[in-house]
């Protein structure tokens, strides 16, 4: 079991939650550092319509009901929604061919016993 703080300080225990792998915890960092995001912001993650997938976004802090996940440097936030669909996956950055024809970088959400298939976010 792990443990996440909610923003509002409280611990709460989990069976398993997210996992971020070192390659997405790079992003994370690049981009909250290239936003000017305060010392407690990060990557917030929600899910306004679970049949739609996810929306990844910068934020300030996290909401009062968000799991807060924190290390290396980095903080992700999981609205409650999100959290409960992401329990069992590990957040990822994966090369993309662009229309045009270029690489690049997607976060991208793969279950942690079989990372084969991603579903891009």
């Amino acid at each position: 079991m792990g443990a996440a703080v909610d923003a509002g300080g409280a611990v709460r225990t989990v069976g398993t939650m997210l996992a971020i792998t070192e390659n997405a915890a790079e992003a994370i960092k690049t981009l909250s550092t290239d936003a000017e995001l305060p010392d407690e912001g990060g990557l917030r993650i929600t899910a306004p319509d679970p049949q739609e997938g996810l929306e990844l976004a910068l934020a300030p802090s996290a909401d009062q009901q968000d799991t807060v996940l924190r290390g290396e440097g980095i903080a992700v936030f999981l609205e409650p929604g999100a959290a409960q669909m992401l329990d069992d996956k590990v957040l990822d950055v994966q090369p993309v061919e662009t229309d045009a024809g270029e690489q690049e970088l997607r976060f991208a959400i793969v279950a942690q016993s079989d990372a084969a298939e991603p579903e891009q976010a």
